[in-house]
């Protein structure tokens, strides 16, 4: 816990040529933080002048504020400039050191602080989603009375990790990934930059620059870091686009990072949805970007077998009925053969899901019933349909030559409604034919 950024863990002051020292030693994402918003490269959507956040900054009356975004987008380092910026007392704590002893202290010099010298106190907890719903509820009463401008930061969505009563205290603000072209201008400061950069140690082209972007899937400090990394090795103080590729993927030095995808987080459900969306879409080459993405990412294959089980019949269903037959086959082959070949099958049962003609008829049919259920109840089964020698004019269908006898089967409250509806989209456009034939509505 500490007072502010310029503070230790213990909350002493930093003398400025300790600072200093500890700056020159620090590495080069941390060297080129910005000291100021003009410095701050991306995010031209928030810190405009004139857009609310930078009014809030300005004017130094912040509201409590959690910044939701995937690392290196600049969560820490935005809440350091409001350190910088703010007049109030700033107190910076992690959620993976700190404890409800420690928040309890924090609301406590924040509400003594705020009767002695009107003095108001932002608290700053980075990888707040990491709070537990007790600790959690320690910050409440402070950020409901006013005593506390709450800051958090979290790479997870705020929706699912913070309870709704602090939530609704707070505002959200989304950064994004930092766009290839921000990565890119931040890289060229940090080269020519004499003072807290590489003072053009080392020269690269731009459009190795680009590579190195592309390669930190915006996260500013895998960029920069990247860049510190190539200036300790570089033989030399210009290098070509093929050197600064071969240096950074040769698996020697800094080797491509392992493709972001929390099992339990954001990234999960971004990507099992817009997997899911695809194939709905019919666009079979993104499923497979999609399936490749979690596959590399580690994904448990008999997931996807159980996600593409349910799309089978509530995308497809009975458009082309052997999907449900090919998503099932899918986990059986997972089962028998095991990966990496396994990738294979998926690929194979993705790939058909995609181009099967769409229909929804089914999943819409279960949930329109589940509501008729619900709203009225349980409505009396016909006399002709119940069991136990009750039946009154039940007429047995296999007694007609055509398999099929017009007669009223549901309760005579609903009799009429139309639950499954099938679509003109595959074999649905014969079954819908036959259902419009064998099944008309009964006045």
């Amino acid at each position: 816990m500490s007072d502010s950024f310029g503070s230790d863990l213990f909350g002493h002051a930093i003398e400025e040529g300790q600072r200093d020292a500890a700056l020159a030693l620090a590495p080069l994402a941390h060297r080129m933080r910005p000291q100021d918003l003009e410095d701050w490269v991306g995010h031209e959507n928030l810190i405009a002048p004139g857009k609310p956040l930078r009014q809030w900054i300005d004017s130094d009356r912040l509201p409590s504020l959690i910044f939701w975004g995937p690392p290196g987008c600049g969560k820490t380092t935005l809440a350091g400039l409001i350190a910088k910026k703010t007049q109030s007392r700033f107190v910076s704590l992690s959620a993976i050191s700190s404890g409800t002893k420690d928040l309890k202290q924090v609301g406590e010099e924040a509400r003594a602080q705020l009767a002695l010298s009107r003095r108001k106190t932002v608290v700053f907890v980075d990888e707040i989603h990491r709070f537990n719903k007790s600790q959690q509820d320690v910050l409440l009463p402070f950020v409901e009375s006013g005593t506390v401008t709450l800051i958090g930061a979290t790479t997870e969505n705020p929706s699912f990790e913070l309870n709704s009563a602090l939530l609704s205290r707070v505002r959200v603000v989304r950064l994004e990934r930092i766009s290839e072209k921000a990565l890119v201008s931040l890289m060229q400061r940090a080269l020519e930059d004499s003072q807290h950069g590489l003072g053009n140690r080392l020269s690269i082209p731009e459009e190795a620059m680009v590579f190195v972007a592309r390669m930190s899937e915006g996260d500013a400090r895998r960029a920069l870091t990247a860049l510190e990394s190539l200036a300790m090795m570089a033989p030399r103080q210009s290098l070509s686009l093929d050197e600064v590729m071969h240096l950074l993927t040769d698996g020697t030095s800094m080797a491509r990072q392992p493709i972001p995808y929390d099992k339990n987080g954001d990234e999960h459900h971004n990507v099992v949805s817009a997997f899911i969306k695809s194939i709905r879409g019919s666009d079979p080459h993104a499923g497979l970007y999609y399936l490749a993405r979690m596959l590399e990412g580690g994904e448990d294959p008999l997931f996807i077998c159980r996600r593409l089980v349910i799309l089978a019949s509530e995308d497809i269903g009975n458009a082309d009925p052997r999907a449900l037959q090919l998503a099932i086959s899918a986990k059986d082959a997972v089962d028998f053969v095991g990966m990496p070949e396994a990738r294979i099958n998926l690929a194979h049962v993705v790939t058909y899901l995609a181009m099967a003609p769409k229909s929804n008829s089914a999943y819409v049919g279960i949930n329109e019933a589940l509501s008729e259920v619900r709203n009225t109840g349980a409505l009396p089964v016909p006399l002709n349909l119940r069991n136990n020698g009750t039946e009154k004019g039940y007429r047995y269908d296999h007694d007609s030559p055509d398999g099929h006898v017009a007669q009223k089967h549901l309760p005579k409250e609903i009799l009429g409604t139309r639950f499954y509806r099938p679509k003109e989209t595959g074999l649905e456009k014969a079954i819908k034919d036959k259902l419009d034939r064998l099944n008309p509505s009964f006045d």
